[in-house]
């Protein structure tokens, strides 16, 4: 299992834009062979801050979608002004 978590930072009146923009790449990913979970959702608390979380069986699942070439012309998004993301390898999973 792999997890890629963390956040985003863009202009606090850029996010919603953002978030707008990203919708089908996030419909993309959760129909892709092995994502079992993409978000990318605002944080309830600060304006400027996106939450990213992403959840997939391996890491062959994620290059797999990352090297997809989905049909449609590139979205200019606004700019990421700050990022904190990173990946966990996942070896055991179990009940909360």
């Amino acid at each position: 299992m792999l997890i890629i978590a963390g956040h985003l930072q863009v202009g606090a009146g850029e996010r919603a834009t953002y978030l707008d923009l990203v919708t089908t790449a996030t419909q993309l990913a959760r129909r892709a062979p092995g994502c079992r979970e993409f978000v990318q959702a605002p944080d309830p608390i600060e304006p400027d801050r996106i939450v990213i979380y992403e959840r997939w069986e391996s890491e062959a699942h994620l290059l797999a979608f990352r090297s997809s070439d989905p049909q449609g012309e590139p979205v200019a998004l606004p700019d990421v002004l700050g990022a904190d993301v990173a990946r966990y390898e996942i070896s055991a999973v179990g009940a909360p």
